[in-house]
């Protein structure tokens, strides 16, 4: 009797054969399960439509089908379709690397059963299985993949260090009937966004923390000079805004910078008349991070001692900007031994152009 070969190309010996030739041919063995079970290769399928089989070469280190990694590249002007060999049980990691946007389908050599298909903008690695079954033979995706398309996750799903390029997740919120109350969507891209729909009226959208600490903070951080956005009327329980503390006098010109805070508090008596120019921060001017038609307002207040001084000169972005004063006139004075607080409510009517309404109250 001669020697038979597995599903994957291994040489079955049988007692009685190949005489002084069980330790080449084990070795060519051992050489060949290493390469199925760890072995990577790379597979042209450039052209039009086609198929390709990924085939095995019985007691050979050459069959396609005889390595664990596949990646299939060329560029395809046509959709391809991929073969395995049928009775051959076995799983595979296989990417597809091909330029151009046609699909790729991986199926039986024999077409009957399931498949696993790439879409035309998919170019991601799949996990896959051969079931080696006769009849209806099938490839099946097992669901772990790393994709540019769309990707749906059923059950729980965990994701720990995975690196996602431009993912979107999708997920729909259901009442206990099953009706879609809301869909969520976060998507990583240019601009990264996360939207809540509302799916039925009326459905107000809330996003709470919940846990066994009754004080959880709740924080939305824009990247860089980015802001938070909330359109429409709202509601604010309560807000919390940055005091900054500056223990100096007030003198010269003082840079405001409303990037790091809402109110500026002097603490050491002003020694002389001073300039406030007011800016986005050391990097960003004030008219580059508002947009026409938006307005801010900030506090200012100082320190006075038994001679009083005050806030002579308004600047925005280096320039000076006359203010509109409450009362109709400009302070000439500060309140001495007591604390002067300046109000400034800035409109940006134009690129670079601005109306202040400021204000001077003592505190004593």
């Amino acid at each position: 009797m001669t020697s038979a070969y597995s599903d994957l190309g291994l040489e079955l010996m049988v007692t009685g054969e190949n005489a002084g030739q069980w330790g080449d041919k084990t070795n060519a063995n051992l050489n060949l399960i290493e390469q199925i079970t760890g072995g990577y290769l790379e597979v042209d399928i450039a052209g039009g439509i086609q198929t390709t089989p990924l085939d095995v070469d019985d007691g050979g280190l050459t069959g396609k089908a005889q390595n664990r990694i596949i990646k299939l590249t060329g560029a395809i002007t046509g959709n391809q379709t991929v073969t395995l060999p049928v009775l051959m049980e076995n799983f595979y990691i296989i990417q597809n690397a091909t330029t151009g946007a046609y699909t790729v389908e991986l199926k039986a050599v024999s077409g009957s059963g399931a498949t696993v298909t790439w879409a035309t903008d998919d170019k991601g690695w799949k996990i896959l299985y051969a079931d080696g079954v006769a009849t209806n033979t099938g490839i099946y995706d097992t669901g772990f993949s790393t994709t540019t398309g769309d990707v749906t996750l059923t059950g729980t799903q965990t994701l720990t260090n995975k690196t996602l390029t431009a993912p979107k997740i999708v997920t729909s919120i259901l009442d206990t009937n099953g009706a879609e109350l809301f869909l969520l969507t976060a998507t990583a891209s240019a601009v990264n966004e996360f939207t809540v729909t509302n799916a039925a009226t009326g459905n107000a959208p809330e996003i709470s923390s919940t846990g066994g600490d009754t004080n959880i903070d709740l924080n939305l951080t824009p990247k860089g000079i980015g802001r938070a956005t909330f359109n429409g009327q709202g509601k604010i329980q309560s807000v919390a805004e940055k005091v900054t503390t500056e223990a100096t006098a007030a003198t010269g010109t003082v840079n405001y910078d409303v990037l790091t805070q809402a109110v500026w508090n002097f603490t050491t008596d002003a020694s002389a008349n001073w300039t406030l120019n007011v800016r986005g921060d050391g990097s960003n001017s004030l008219d580059s991070i508002m947009d026409t038609g938006e307005s801010i307002t900030i506090a200012h207040i100082v320190s006075q001692g038994g001679t009083a001084y005050y806030n002579n000169v308004f600047q925005i972005d280096g320039s000076t900007v006359t203010p509109e004063w409450q009362g109709g006139a400009a302070p000439t004075e500060g309140n001495a031994s007591s604390l002067d607080a300046y109000t400034y409510t800035i409109i940006k009517t134009a690129s670079a152009t601005f109306t202040a309404l400021a204000s001077q109250t003592q505190f004593a």
